[in-house]
């Protein structure tokens, strides 16, 4: 009932929504003599854009700068499953560079979060990514989504990319992108990556637990099953499949920083008044982003939670794929590069680092251990430190794993 509800206040207020939309258009005026108009316009955009959507937002990558050139980018869908496709940024006129694969978290959002992760990469790699796909937009007969098949179609795209590619996975996959290596690499598969990176994850939650460790194990997994699981209501193609709503799992975001949140709409509405366009847009490009929210399947989300944050089972020597034991240990020709935020509350330190001590076929030389002091989550893959500090070790691990 929970996601019917949803539905039906926002069928009801989308009429409304697009009124402010086009009213502020219309009462904005760009000169002092329009002021006491733009308030009013100030006020409608902001009540416009208090609203979520369900589609991924473009990742607008259309050049990238490489050395003294901008390089027209290219969007390719090297292979398409159900639940998500193998994305490619093929630089035109460029070969021969190393293969990465992004590993993007299904937790909510869009893979797009990483946008600047991947522009980062393509300056000097041939990039993929996991472009996850909304699963109310999955229909039922498709069957369900789990971690094995998270785990699946890791495998599945690494073998599709070819040898020699390497791994970078963002935060809650590091777990399925660890669990994907040792598989890969107890059968000998040439996929097996040249390197992981595995940057800001969920290895061993025991470790520093954290407010969204704490909140995983207050409640049994049966509580998580009946609270927040629904069913997609009719029109939308994944009817009546089991999901985890992205605007379930988006509320939880905004009430770890609400106060944050209200300023920053307070703060749009402000800039909007002065005429600050240029400041008003930063804030609504990243609101556009943040708004866009992607329903997990019920499979993956509760498997997720029980196996990764209560139970532990990867770092416990527990986690099984497909009935199959997951060892990490069997993993020997790939360089492992770990990298942890001093300031993440999200995944705190020790969390990731955790890896180097499971995977002790690697030889010490192939692992590298990265804290990067003054960020938090977010900075480990996006911003300023992200781009001057962090990506040149991580680009120098790839070298390295070349050979």
């Amino acid at each position: 009932m929970l996601y019917h509800a949803y539905q039906a206040q926002t069928d009801l207020l989308s009429p409304l929504r697009l009124f402010a939309q086009h009213q502020s258009a219309l009462f904005w005026f760009g000169n002092t003599e329009g002021w006491p108009l733009r308030k009013i316009s100030a006020a409608l955009d902001v009540f416009s854009r208090m609203r979520l959507t369900h589609s991924r937002p473009a990742y607008g990558i259309h050049t990238v700068r490489s050395g003294e050139q901008d390089i027209p980018v290219v969007e390719e869908q090297a292979l398409t499953l159900p639940f998500g496709t193998l994305l490619r940024f093929r630089k035109t006129g460029v070969t021969g560079q190393p293969p990465v694969l992004l590993v993007a978290p299904l937790s909510g959002h869009f893979s797009t979060l990483l946008r600047e992760t991947a522009r980062t990469l393509l300056q000097h790699h041939d990039v993929y990514i996991t472009d996850w796909h909304n699963a109310r937009d999955v229909a039922l007969r498709e069957g369900g989504f789990g971690l094995d098949d998270y785990v699946d179609y890791m495998m599945r795209y690494l073998r599709h990319i070819g040898p020699g590619a390497h791994v970078v996975a963002v935060c809650q996959p590091c777990v399925a992108a660890l669990a994907a290596t040792a598989l890969l690499a107890e059968d000998g598969d040439p996929a097996q990556p040249a390197s992981l990176t595995l940057m800001a994850g969920p290895v061993d939650c025991r470790v520093n637990p954290t407010g969204v460790n704490q909140l995983a194990t207050s409640k049994p997994i049966g509580w998580f099953e009946k609270n927040l699981i629904s069913h997609v209501p009719p029109p939308h193609r994944g009817h009546l499949r089991r999901v985890y709503p992205g605007f379930v799992q988006l509320s939880a975001f905004m009430s770890m920083n609400l106060e944050r949140h209200q300023q920053q709409f307070r703060n749009l509405y402000q800039h909007l008044v002065d005429g600050e366009v240029d400041k008003a847009d930063v804030i609504r490009v990243f609101y556009d982003e943040y708004f866009a929210v992607n329903d997990l399947p019920a499979e993956f989300y509760l498997e997720t939670v029980e196996k990764v944050f209560q139970t532990y089972d990867l770092a416990a020597g527990k986690l099984t794929w497909r009935g199959r034991p997951v060892r990490p240990e069997a993993i020997r020709r790939t360089w492992l590069f770990t990298v942890e935020g001093e300031r993440d509350d999200i995944c705190a330190v020790g969390q990731t680092v955790a890896a180097q001590d499971l995977c002790t076929g690697i030889r010490p030389y192939m692992k590298v251990h990265h804290i990067q002091t003054g960020v938090g989550h977010y900075g480990v893959f996006s911003g300023r430190k992200w781009n001057g500090q962090i990506y040149p070790r991580l680009r120098e691990v790839i070298h390295n794993a070349l050979g």
